[in-house]
């Protein structure tokens, strides 16, 4: 059985800790570890491979947190899409690079999943379902009427139980988000559990009930993965992507095919969709106050109730139910049980064109990282790491020009037709319009200061050249 990881998504909900170029998957919130490396952790013992479905910005993000587990002989696929078109074409595309007898286990990548042995004999049980041509969808026991997830109606005798055959039920009919009323219905009737966007299939059998209910994403995925370039993973191009009708694979497959089952699974999941999930989820004091910051870096003073999340000292004194998340640029303060509206906040800075909602201060590149120290009108000052072996794209920039001090390690510098060594406490200077590039071919992280000076100073002033990891 192969495991296929879903990395899409942005995980606004829980801005500013998660952002576009580091969405919550990858956020390492529960003791050093992110739900992305649980997740991978928590397939592998249910399945034999494991296929991953990213972006390029969140590919090489899962490839560090994979080599910081240091999973002894661990292999896994990646195929990248360039722009997203939600779930079926995302699933579609893996499923067509494995044998249509495989059978897969479909995950996100951002769910938390506390009962781990109740999880594993849900999926043995969706395993056997999946074997005999079956669409298997895993419904969460709803614990209250929660307005939040989508619900699957199973089948249900006449005493209002509901009739389980093989480890699963069929289902009646999915349900959106319902109101509180409705929800409250569910609960009572029984037969009705949260929707967990999780799924178990065989590859081929999905396919064909694909291009049976939805035929026009199976032939343009088709397409796309017949067109793919394919090295050491499977990059779809483009404009075969964007020619993919958008949609989940619960309105293009499981909605019309008359072959799902739901496996009932009380596993202690979560899908951290906002910071009431994620308070309910991290350990708290006996005043109800939980945190991911440790040690000294909280004080807390006749306080009760509150979510505290933040990069540096919080002390808190004679608040209550309050939802604290400080990051290096950006600080929100709610109450509980108003989360869900932190998306109207990244809604109305993204209308003001902010970046605050796509990077932090600190960005993750396929080559490192770079930190913003300081920026005003007409300069930016980063701090910026270079991994071992790796190295920027060959690029130019139309609005600024560029000082490069090393701090660490040694820089090896193209700067139009030539190429250079910068040593510690070094620098070079590379004019506006100059073709340029930064690499470490050392053992040791490179460490630089750059200063950049011009009428415009945003990342997307960059004309890639040339790149290793193939970006725009």
């Amino acid at each position: 059985m192969t495991n296929i990881i879903l990395c899409g998504g942005s995980g606004t909900r829980l801005w500013p800790l998660s952002r576009t170029l580091m969405p919550k998957q990858f956020v390492k919130l529960f003791e050093g570890e992110s739900l992305f490396q649980k997740t991978v952790e928590r397939n592998q013992k249910a399945c034999d491979a494991q296929f991953i479905v990213s972006n390029a910005e969140q590919y090489f993000l899962a490839v560090d947190q994979i080599d910081e587990m240091a999973l002894q002989n661990y292999k896994a696929k990646y195929l990248l899409e360039p722009v997203g078109r939600n779930t079926a074409p995302a699933i579609a595309l893996a499923c067509l690079a494995l044998d249509p007898d495989e059978i897969v286990l479909v995950t996100p990548s951002d769910h938390l999943i506390k009962d781990e042995k109740a999880y594993l004999e849900a999926v043995e049980k969706a395993k056997v379902l999946a074997a005999s041509d079956k669409l298997v969808t895993f419904g969460i026991t709803p614990q209250y009427p929660e307005t939040g997830f989508g619900y699957i109606e199973a089948n249900a005798s006449e005493n209002g139980k509901s009739k389980m055959e093989n480890g699963g039920l069929d289902v009646l009919s999915f349900k959106e988000k319902p109101d509180l009323k409705t929800a409250t219905s569910y609960i009572e009737a029984g037969n009705y559990y949260w929707n967990s966007g999780m799924f178990c299939f065989k590859a081929g059998y999905f396919l064909a009930e694909l291009k049976r209910h939805t035929p026009e994403i199976y032939e343009t995925s088709l397409t796309a993965y017949e067109n793919a370039k394919s090295e050491e993973m499977i990059r779809i191009f483009h404009d075969d992507m964007a020619a993919i009708p958008e949609d989940s694979i619960d309105y293009a497959v499981m909605e019309k095919s008359d072959s799902v089952k739901v496996v009932p699974s009380d596993i202690a999941w979560s899908d951290l969709g906002s910071f009431d999930a994620l308070y309910e989820e991290l350990p708290q004091d006996e005043a109800g106050n939980a945190s991911s910051t440790q040690g000294n870096d909280l004080i807390i003073q006749d306080s009760k109730n509150n979510l505290v999340i933040s990069e540096k000292l919080v002390a808190t004194i004679d608040v209550d139910d309050l939802l604290i998340i400080d990051t290096a640029d950006a600080l929100l303060v709610s109450r509980k049980g108003s989360s869900q509206k932190v998306k109207n906040v990244v809604k109305q800075l993204k209308e003001r064109n902010s970046e605050l909602p796509n990077i932090h201060v600190t960005a993750h590149r396929p080559w490192g990282t770079y930190t913003v120290l300081d920026e005003a009108e007409g300069y930016k000052v980063k701090r910026i790491v270079v991994k071992p072996g790796k190295r920027l794209s060959l690029q130019k920039h139309y609005h600024r020009s560029e000082h490069w001090i090393v701090v660490s390690g040694t820089a090896t510098v193209t700067r139009g037709e030539a190429e250079f060594l910068v040593r510690v406490n070094e620098s070079t200077y590379i004019p506006m319009g100059e073709l340029h590039r930064l690499e470490n071919v050392g053992k040791i992280p490179l460490v630089m200061i750059e200063a950049q000076v011009g009428e415009y100073v945003g990342e997307d002033d960059i004309v890639r050249i040339s790149d290793d990891y193939q970006r725009a």
